[in-house]
């Protein structure tokens, strides 16, 4: 069987202005990946990480340097090959997708079943994220996600001024479970008694506080609430660092390289008694689509990605009462 692989760029405009502490966004290119057999098609979709320097342009190379290499290959062969083939990034994660949501329409069967999961997806929690701002800002972000419908609600943070923002988030939002995104900010922190204060205001996990390469600031840290390594955990090879420094992990695709990757650290988390968050970077419903499967067996579900768009996909996934689920 010869595969053809294709690969696109997309810009999707977000809705309104995405803010954390790195920075703002008002659109997201995202790359497009298409496998064919001739007959069946799959699709996959990735997001590349900014702050490890990639860009759309930059994941589409990678893959287009790919094709090559793999066409050779059938469906199974060649997803095993790109593994070693393309690092760890947005572009083997639109591909290793792309390629999983092929062998899924050869076998006739649903991408879970294929996938190795023991039954169909269900509806999930979902965060929804309230962008960096000043507490009043975020007071109504907040207040409006709450009439949407959204219970748990996931807050940029930046290193200053954190506790008057989750302060107001909470008035805005008073009866919402809160979890906070630190970003690396709390290096130069009193990390403790920072999160003391957040865990008096209901917070109930705190992910990244401090800089990549600085976990060890977290060893004798007696925190009431659980560190999630994001940025500190890209793949399998991070997992024995956060075991010694985090309570859990949070899981993306774009970083992991794609559903083999990200599979495969859920698996292993379990068996080290990591709690586990499955998240996403600004995407399409496409790009959410395989995490929705590894996001099965997740504590926290942070996959709102499709609904910080200005608009998503025909058929994408419905947003009710604070849950995620297939259209």
């Amino acid at each position: 069987m010869a595969l053809r692989i294709s690969a696109v760029v997309e810009r999707w405009p977000v809705a309104g202005q995405f803010i954390i502490a790195r920075g703002s966004k008002t659109h997201v290119d995202v790359l497009v990946v298409a496998v064919s057999d001739g007959t069946h098609t799959g699709m996959g979709e990735g997001t590349a990480i900014y702050y490890h320097g990639e860009s759309a342009e930059s994941c589409l190379k990678q893959v287009e340097d790919a094709i090559d290499a793999l066409i050779g290959f059938g469906v199974v062969e060649a997803r095993e090959a790109a593994q070693a083939l393309l690092p760890p990034g947005a572009a083997r994660n639109a591909l290793d997708c792309a390629l999983w949501d092929l062998q899924a329409k050869l076998a006739g069967q649903p991408l879970w079943r294929v996938a190795g999961l023991a039954e169909a997806p269900k509806p999930l929690q979902t965060a929804f994220t309230i962008s960096l701002g000043d507490p009043g800002t975020m007071e109504a972000d907040a207040a409006k996600a709450a009439a949407r419908g959204f219970s748990l609600l996931k807050l940029k943070l930046t290193g200053e001024g954190d506790r008057d923002r989750v302060a107001a988030v909470r008035k805005g939002a008073p009866a919402a479970r809160l979890i906070v995104d630190a970003n690396e900010s709390w290096g130069a922190l009193d990390i403790e008694a920072e999160a003391t204060a957040l865990a008096a205001l209901g917070v109930e996990m705190i992910e990244q506080p401090v800089p990549v390469g600085q976990d060890a600031l977290l060893a004798g840290v007696n925190s009431p609430v659980p560190f999630l390594a994001d940025e500190s955990c890209q793949s399998l090879d991070d997992i024995d660092l956060c075991v010694r420094y985090y309570d859990g992990i949070n899981i993306k695709l774009d970083k992991a390289g794609g559903l083999t990757m990200a599979l495969a650290m859920a698996r292993s988390a379990e068996a080290r008694g990591l709690k586990q968050m499955v998240g996403c970077m600004l995407s399409t419903s496409l790009g959410i689509a395989p995490a929705y499967l590894v996001a099965q067996g997740a504590d926290w579900v942070d996959l709102d990605g499709p609904i910080l768009l200005a608009e998503d996909r025909e058929d994408g996934f419905r947003f009710a009462g604070g849950t995620i689920q297939p259209s």
